[in-house]
């Protein structure tokens, strides 16, 4: 089995291609990641010393790492050529709600031009006769339900009220997906991952932020009074569904019009289980305490200030995975406190090096 994993440094596509080295056998994986200095390159270049570390006990699997941008269509059809990959998983992009308004070339750059790139080498794959890609697995965001009011989220639902650019871009992924899969039947699945959350994760996230602020003893920002709720994902529990969606296509099948019925699905990976910005930012403050992280008298209420919603943000966010659990039989479970003491425990050893 042969898979192409972009953004394999991030934080999501090193634990998928950690957690495929231990479980799978002969598995032969391709990772391409741009390692772009949107945040610290230190932490992608420490998950890529990890997996370097697995690759060691299994050594009947492969692992390759290219430095490369999906944008760089040349790049791409290359590795399609020469790789020939069963299964792909793109995970490449540009995160983040509030850096898509100030930076919004980086998200066409990557998000729509690489996706693209992404998509037409797998259209390729199939030329004179090939097999090629089995399934085109891609990650799409909670982001794309915008300003919905119904809550949980639906894959059911409509999603084309976007409050920012990088939902934008989200929402156009799992629409080009949808017309290639149409055209050209590729087996295709989009994945609404829910605010990923763990050890060695995105510094620009809330949490992470949060925790380099306490430490220095500044004050956090909560928006929205507090009252904002998301549902917070741990990266193992994103990991595992990705895992069992890849082994899944969706099956390809020839509608009464003699033309392909899209094999096409999207799925919600989330914790199905909202929590309070504020007690959030408790737990996690309780949390780096037990890791010493913080000291034990660490006055928690002196150093947080409770704002108003800011641009781009939405007051809650809440997965329904009824549609994962039938299709897969699986659904995340690690408590929110146990993920953070996890974070917490790792914050403390990789930065006391």
């Amino acid at each position: 089995m042969k898979i192409l994993i972009t953004g394999a440094a991030g934080f999501i596509g090193a634990n998928l291609v950690m957690q495929l080295l231990k479980r799978e056998k002969a598995v032969e994986i391709l990772g391409i990641d741009s390692l772009n200095d949107y945040y610290d390159p230190t932490i992608k270049n420490f998950r890529l010393g990890e997996i370097k570390k697995i690759v060691a006990e299994h050594l009947d699997s492969k692992w390759t790492f290219l430095k490369g941008n999906i944008a760089d269509k040349e790049l791409i059809d290359r590795i399609f050529n020469d790789f020939r990959p069963d299964i792909v998983v793109n995970l490449a992009a540009q995160a983040g709600v509030r850096y898509s308004i100030t930076n919004p070339n980086a998200y066409i750059e990557s998000n729509i031009i690489g996706f693209y790139n992404i998509l037409e080498a797998c259209r390729h794959s199939y030329d004179n006769g090939a097999e090629g890609v089995r399934h085109l697995v891609y990650a799409s965001s909670s982001s794309v339900y915008g300003s919905n009011q119904k809550v949980p989220y639906s894959t059911d639902d409509k999603v084309d009220n976007p409050v920012s650019l990088y939902a934008a871009t989200k929402k156009s992924n799992e629409l080009m997906a949808h017309a290639y899969s149409k055209l050209y039947n590729i087996p295709a699945t989009g994945l609404r991952f829910f605010t990923v959350y763990g050890p060695a994760g995105r510094p620009d996230m809330a949490y992470f932020g949060f925790t380099n602020k306490l430490l220095k003893g500044e004050t956090i920002k909560i928006f929205n009074y507090g009252h904002c709720k998301r549902d917070f994902t741990y990266v193992d529990d994103i990991v595992e569904g990705v895992i069992r969606v890849m082994k899944k296509a969706p099956e390809r099948q020839v509608g009464e019009d003699g033309l392909p019925i899209p094999p096409y699905a999207v799925y919600n990976i989330g914790n199905s289980n909202p929590e309070k910005l504020l007690d959030f930012v408790r737990i996690l403050q309780e949390e780096l305490v037990a890791a010493g992280v913080l000291p034990a008298d660490y006055d928690f209420d002196a150093h947080k200030e409770l704002v108003p919603m800011q641009p781009g943000d939405v007051p809650v966010t809440y997965a329904d995975t009824t549609a994962l659990e039938n299709d897969f039989g699986f659904r995340p479970s690690t408590t929110l406190r146990e993920g953070l003491r996890r974070f917490a425990n790792w914050y403390k050893t990789f930065y006391s090096k």
